[in-house]
């Protein structure tokens, strides 16, 4: 069974983004988007007009700064590899308690269809809280030019963090 990392997250964070279960380069390295042909953190540098680099604290402080919550839907699960198709026998993390624990969590992006499949399986949908399916930031989801990837998470994203 591979085993998800605990949320990145703290009292201030407005926005949760969700992906399905760490892939095998992120669980290696113990951070989340690991992979570097993954580009969320590109993603959010961009949106942020911030200066990237690859310093996983300087990225967790980009999030924080933003108030920007990450994690994902699976606590545990099979796979082969890092494709979301290989998942078995999942089970998914405690977003009851999360959510009491996190009550400023009020905008749940995720970061591809199939986070929002497991999402809407084993948790459903919460009054309150605004959802959205972004488009997957995996090197895998080559069927979108990244400057469409860009705009799209710019567009959701970005005026939620200006709002004070």
């Amino acid at each position: 069974m591979k085993k998800a990392f605990a949320p990145f997250v703290d009292k201030a964070s407005k926005i949760l983004i969700l992906g399905t279960m760490p892939g095998e380069k992120s669980l290696e390295l113990q951070e989340y988007y690991g992979n570097r042909g993954n580009h969320f953190w590109k993603l959010l540098f961009l949106i942020f007009d911030r200066e990237y680099t690859y310093e996983y604290s300087q990225k967790l402080e980009l999030l924080k700064e933003h108030q920007i919550a990450v994690w994902d839907v699976l606590e545990y699960c099979e796979r082969e590899g890092s494709l979301d198709s290989r998942i078995k026998n999942e089970v998914p993390n405690d977003f009851t308690d999360f959510y009491k624990s996190y009550p400023n969590i009020k905008h749940v992006f995720f970061s591809s269809k199939n986070a929002s499949a497991y999402y809407d399986k084993y948790v459903g949908r919460k009054e309150g809280i605004d959802y959205a399916t972004l488009p997957s930031p995996s090197g895998a989801n080559a069927s979108m030019p990244f400057a469409k990837k860009l705009e799209a998470w710019k567009e959701k994203i970005l005026p939620l963090t200006l709002q004070k």
